[in-house]
């Protein structure tokens, strides 16, 4: 199986990447740092920590309330502004299966969430008895708002006195010192060095663990490497969130020599069940809201172009009318919206580069998403392209005027669905998720799912638009998720923990992926980074008796009937 380097990165698209990017370098910075930004290096900067977490998701903010119950120092240094990741970044109607699956500090941050709405003055747009997903007599809150969930993540660092460096970039190139196999320090663009005896990388892209010389894969692999049966190119099984009526892709109807409209890939997609270096679709959750207090217009962007959504507004010409569908309710009259239907908020086939790139060329990625799903919320609410009727209902949502009240109510985070994927001795597959192979050394629990959201657009041989690459199937019921997949190979690094990008494949990590089994894996992390340092070992070698009796002290859950 071919697998990438620490060395591959930089701006260069990757193979086939379906990208034309001509915008200016823009976006607030507290996503990207400055392109003007220079090393500062500086001894004085330099601190040091029993475990140092580099990212600020949901699964960094478990980590590190983990590591302090367990007495010992810990850091958060992110890029990040906004603590929390997509759970406080516009994904609030949560994905996870079986809620039983879900223990530890994860089940805690539902729990809190659920506090919060305990309270009447939470309620400011309706009352808690109109909101269904309210339950008084639940243990936890499955569905919040993006700013509720950010204030449960401020709570918690506050609380265990974490310590927290944000706007911090790792040094990708040079800023990982290690000594043989084990990472000494970390330093950021700004000069700061960070000194540990643990390192956690938490962030969505495995910046540390790539920089940190282990071995990571970005794609698809085609189903002979793991013997899987979804894995690579899926246009069979591709049905969901598909073209169900027939959709001329031309730009002249019915003349192929006039070109493709925007946003479709030429050439084939590819053979079936073959590997390529394709990622599923990445999107913002936005949340929406009808309240007209709270309401704000749908921006359009300056560079707005209806040609790019003509192949969508055909399809509404079919009689295609499913839009809302994936507007989940949240309390306070708000949404988690999603991709729904053949075209969405999914920015298909834009993202490729996106693992690899430099953050210059993230930037230009980032911004050119935002300008999509700006420009496709205007064309369908306000662009005369549009029938009236979608139009009339569409205009009647907009941004929620309290959310992302820094960002112009945009999410300050991407969906980023996936990016790097270590591997590592032991890869989490299909197999094991359908439990027709043991998974060794249990260290937490997923169940939704198998979703990979569509990959390419392309015109079949009847000559029409189709998606390829979307797959939802349930793997059989909750499953564990091995210790091994969340530690790298002893010969790369020995102090390293990766419960992100961890070792899977892609179709494997389509039901991980989800963020409440990210807290659970960003917990234990921590909990075997602290047994590592008590016992003076490698992170492969904590001894698993102890480190499951551990967890489940804890409130892990690591299996169910």
């Amino acid at each position: 199986m071919a697998c990438r380097s620490a060395t591959r990165s930089g701006d260069r698209f990757g193979t086939g990447a379906f990208l034309k990017l001509t915008l200016p370098c823009v976006l607030a910075l507290h996503l990207i740092p400055s392109c003007s930004q220079t090393e500062r290096v500086s001894a004085d900067l330099s601190v040091s920590y029993d475990v140092v977490i580099y990212g600020g998701t949901s699964a960094a903010v478990a980590a590190a309330v983990q590591a302090k119950r367990m007495g010992k120092t810990v850091i958060i240094v992110c890029p990040d502004k906004h603590l929390g990741g997509l759970t406080a970044g516009g994904l609030g109607w949560t994905d996870s299966g079986r809620k039983e699956a879900i223990g530890g500090v994860s089940r805690e941050f539902y729990r809190r969430v659920k506090t919060h709405y305990d309270r009447p003055e939470a309620w400011t747009y309706q009352e808690p008895s109109e909101y269904s997903r309210y339950r008084p007599e639940d243990d936890a809150m499955w569905v919040f708002e993006p700013h509720v969930a950010e204030q449960v993540f401020e709570g918690f660092i506050t609380e265990y006195n974490v310590p927290v460096h944000r706007g911090e970039w790792l040094n990708r190139t040079g800023g990982v010192k290690k000594d043989r196999a084990r990472i000494v320090s970390i330093r950021m663009l700004s000069g700061k060095i960070y000194r540990g005896r643990m390192f956690i990388d938490a962030a969505y892209e495995g910046d540390l663990m790539a920089a940190a010389g282990v071995s990571y894969h970005v794609g698809r692999e085609a189903n002979s490497v793991y013997g899987e049966t979804l894995n690579g190119v899926q246009t069979r099984n591709a049905t969901k969130h598909q073209f169900d009526k027939p959709v001329d892709p031309y730009r002249k109807p019915g003349e192929p020599n006039s070109g493709l409209l925007p946003r479709i890939h030429a050439g084939s997609p590819g053979e079936e069940g073959e590997g390529d270096e394709r990622i599923q679709a990445y999107n913002f959750r936005m949340c929406l809201t009808k309240a007209p207090a709270n309401r704000v217009r749908f921006p359009k962007p300056d560079n707005y172009d209806a040609m790019q959504y003509e192949l969508l507004a055909r399809y509404l010409d079919q009689g295609w009318r499913a839009l809302f569908v994936k507007f989940d309710p949240a309390p306070n009259r708000k949404t988690d919206t999603n991709n729904h239907g053949a075209f969405s908020t999914d920015n298909i086939g834009m993202n490729y580069a996106y693992p690899d790139a430099s953050y210059r060329l993230r930037r230009r990625i980032i911004k050119e998403h935002e300008d999509y799903q700006k420009g496709l919320m205007w064309f369908l609410a306000y662009d005369p392209r549009v029938p009236a009727d979608v139009r009339e209902k569409m205009s009647q949502w907009g941004l929620a005027r309290d959310e992302f009240t820094d960002n112009d109510n945009w999410p300050h985070q991407i969906y980023v669905r996936e990016a790097r994927r270590m591997v590592s001795d032991f890869v989490m597959t299909e197999l094991h998720l359908r439990r027709i192979k043991p998974t060794p050394k249990p260290v937490g629990m997923g169940s939704y799912n198998m979703d990979s959201h569509n990959v390419q657009r392309y015109v079949d041989a009847e000559g029409h638009a189709r998606n390829e690459g979307d797959i939802q199937v349930n793997p059989g019921g909750p499953y564990p998720i091995s210790y091994e997949a969340i530690v790298p190979k002893a010969s790369q690094c020995t102090n390293l923990l990766v419960p992100v990008c961890l070792s899977s494949s892609h179709i494997a990590y389509g039901s991980i992926r989800m963020e409440p089994v990210f807290m659970v894996l960003g917990q234990s992390a921590a909990t075997a980074a602290a047994l590592a340092i008590d016992g003076s070992t490698n992170v492969q070698d904590v001894e698993y008796s102890l480190l499951r009796a551990r967890l489940l002290a804890d409130g892990q859950v690591l299996s169910l009937q």
